[in-house]
């Protein structure tokens, strides 16, 4: 139940992933939040605030907001990305309330944010602000995911059990070659025989995989390049008793293993053994949430329970 009395400030970059974070905190705390997006007129203001940060220097005339009226009472800031940092703990200290950071802010003090949850996989120090959490933060509310499969049915009506396959897009930690993907594809189709196969991609998806997902005879495919207004993916991690997902979706694998009961397979592998999505993968293997698909199906379905990491977050920021 969300808490009627308070909000939290929301500091954005901008970044779709990075205000889903921070949304998905303050849903998961319980708190209604506003949102206001800081951005630096010039990139050297940037590389200001990391310099004024260390100085104990908090202005807000380094950077920019967008609409805000501040008239609100404000339990604590939050901010995720490196654009949002410093405003964030400008913003904070101007009201007067606790900020919390999420992703490592690297370049920053980090002793001056009350909270941080950082990925283990940055490999952030040990503090008694840090709180190490697994994966990025996804949604958790149980009724969100109720309302999208619902509204799935609308467009498709299912007529058996489904697996679903999640497609991103190629970077530079994870490639996302067309013919490697056809492979996983073929494996994929023969292993699932009589289940439905779901797919859905991404903004950046390329076309050639887009083109490649034409060849397959998909009981529901939605290529986001020809329809963007609708997102299916709570739908499949609601419904399906299985998800593929492409190595270089963390935020959809982060969903895919923190709710629903699928069985989750990762197509593909990072580049570098060091790497963070190396890193980020092994250990989500390591807890039995995932199985890197290698031409069989796995068992993972372990779930990552968030919880105790949010009512830490809520202890160090006095809510």
């Amino acid at each position: 139940m969300l808490n009627s009395m308070k909000k939290l400030l929301i500091v954005s970059d901008g970044k779709a992933g990075h205000e889903n974070q921070s949304k998905a905190f303050c849903q998961a705390l319980g708190y209604a939040y506003d949102l206001v997006q800081a951005r630096y007129p010039l990139r050297t203001y940037k590389g200001l605030s990391y310099l004024a940060d260390r100085l104990n220097v908090f202005t807000a005339r380094l950077f920019r907001l967008g609409a805000f009226t501040g008239d609100a009472f404000y339990a604590a800031v939050v901010c995720t990305g490196s654009t949002a940092f410093y405003p964030g703990k400008v913003m904070a200290r101007r009201l007067g309330a606790p900020v919390a950071a999420i992703l490592t802010p690297s370049g920053y003090r980090l002793s001056t944010f009350d909270c941080i949850l950082a990925p283990a996989f940055d490999q952030p120090p040990a503090a008694p602000n840090i709180i190490r959490v697994p994966l990025n933060l996804a949604v958790v509310d149980k009724a969100f995911y109720a309302r999208a499969a619902e509204d799935f049915t609308q467009r498709h009506t299912q007529g058996a059990p489904a697996v679903g396959i999640v497609i991103g897009g190629p970077t530079k930690p994870c490639p996302l070659a067309a013919d490697t993907l056809r492979q996983h594809l073929d494996a994929l189709f023969a292993l699932t025989e009589g289940r439905e196969r779901w797919v859905t991609t991404s903004r950046r998806t390329p076309p050639e995989v887009d083109a490649l997902l034409d060849r397959y005879p998909f009981d529901y495919k939605l290529i986001h390049s020809r329809d963007a207004a609708f997102n299916p993916v709570p739908a499949f991690v609601a419904r399906c008793e299985r998800l593929f997902v492409t190595a270089d979706s963390s935020a959809m694998l982060s969903e895919a293993v923190t709710c629903g009961e699928a069985r989750v397979e990762v197509l593909g592998a990072p580049s570098g053994k060091d790497s963070k999505f190396a890193r980020f993968l092994r250990n989500l293997a390591a807890e039995g949430a995932v199985h890197l698909f290698d031409g069989t199906l796995g068992d993972a379905h372990a779930k990552i329970d968030l919880s105790p990491a949010f009512e830490q977050a809520r202890r160090l920021l006095r809510l």
